[in-house]
Order: C-alpha cells, then structure tokens, then sequence
C-alpha cells in the first residue's frame, strides 16, 4: 500500500468543464470573438488558465499580452463568481478519498488550475479530509508536467517517490508522475483519451480505481 496518493483535480476528481467553458465564453463574448463548445474546451483545459485563455482566443490574437492579459482577468472574475455552478465530483471520488483517507494514507492534490481556484473547489466538495498538500498554479513554480509538484507532495508528506502514486486524466499527469520518479494511474473519465500503456495503469470507474490503490505495492 501506497503512503501518500497524489489526485490531479479538474477531469479526475472534479468535472470542472462547463463552468470553465462558461467563463472562457463569457471574457470571449465581451470581445465580441467567436465562443467555443464544451466539446471543443475538452481538448482545451489542463495546462492552466492563462494557455486555456490563450487559446481560445482567435489564433491572430494569440500573441497579444496585453489582450490575454485583460481576458485574463475578465475570466478570473467571472470563475470565481461561478466556479461551483456544474462542477460535481465524478461518480464514486469522494467516497474513495474517505476511504483512503480512514486507511491513513495520505492524499494531495497537484493541479495546474490556480491556487485559489484550486482551494475554493478542493473546500467545497471534500470537506473533512484532510489533504497533506493542496497545490494549483502559483506565481514562482512551473506547471506539469514539471516534477517540482511531486517533489513537494513528498516534502510535505515526508516520504520517498517509491511509496507515492499519482492519478490523473491527461499524457500530462502521467508525465509528471514519471518525471517526478512515481507510478501513475490514468483515468479514462476526464479530458483526454489514454491508452494503455508500460507506464501507467488505465481504469474506467471509482470501484476498479479503488482495486488497484488497495493493492498497490
């Protein structure tokens, strides 16, 4: 059994999309530029809100600071305001983490969603757990795949990365696993489409997730 489990957030634990969308949409439209589907946003999110911004803006705007800057900052208002009006954890999740956590074993969360973000949503829908490290996107540290972000999961939960494991959605997450010098677990329910693969295990549902944390060695 594992000492300390890492959880990406948003398409992992969380289904964040729609209120992401809905606030891209929204700094989009006061522009008057041409909004994105959920469908498009999918292939959008998990390298943080400034590329996300960034990319859904049209392409010959992409490198206009000062125009990502200020949409920037129009989606932070309107995501903070309505950052908890679709968001729901995905089947079996919460359940999952109390049942870790009354094994004591220890839980984070490394996402590349910012900070306050990251801690307003973690707050709201596992109240009571008490996560080791809860980190998003803070000025000063890269983004994952970076593997700082697993480095200090393992500070903060005082371990080596031979007892930790990382579970995420995303190419991405399994990167940072990897490069941080843990196993990483994909889930098939979020933002990307994974195979399997030598470096990771794939699962498809909470109770199979649960299977392979339990046994884990």
């Amino acid at each position: 059994m594992k000492k300390v489990i890492v959880f990406d957030l948003d398409g992992t634990l969380l289904d964040t999309v729609e209120d992401l969308a809905a606030a891209v949409n929204d700094a989009l439209e006061k522009r008057s530029f041409p909004q994105h589907t959920l469908a498009e946003y999918r292939s959008m999110v998990g390298h943080g809100i400034r590329n996300l911004v960034t990319v859904a803006l049209p392409r010959a705007l992409q490198t206009d600071e000062t125009l990502i800057d200020e949409a920037l900052a129009d989606f932070k208002a309107y995501y903070t305001e309505h950052i908890d009006v679709h968001t729901r954890p995905y089947p079996g999740m919460r359940e999952l983490l109390e049942k870790l956590h009354a094994r004591g074993i220890s839980l984070a969360v490394a996402s590349n969603k910012f900070q306050a973000g990251t801690e307003k949503l973690v707050a709201e829908f596992f109240p009571g757990i008490p996560f080791v490290a809860i980190l998003g996107n803070r000025e000063g540290y890269p983004l994952k795949p970076d593997p700082e972000i697993v480095k200090e999961v393992l500070r903060k939960a005082d371990t080596t990365p031979e007892h930790a494991v990382m579970v995420g959605d995303s190419r991405t997450d399994m990167l940072t696993a990897a490069n941080g010098g843990i196993r990483g677990i994909a889930v098939n329910w979020g933002y990307r489409t994974l195979d399997p693969s030598a470096d990771y295990r794939l699962v498809s549902s909470a109770a199979e997730l649960e299977k392979v944390l339990f046994t884990a060695s």
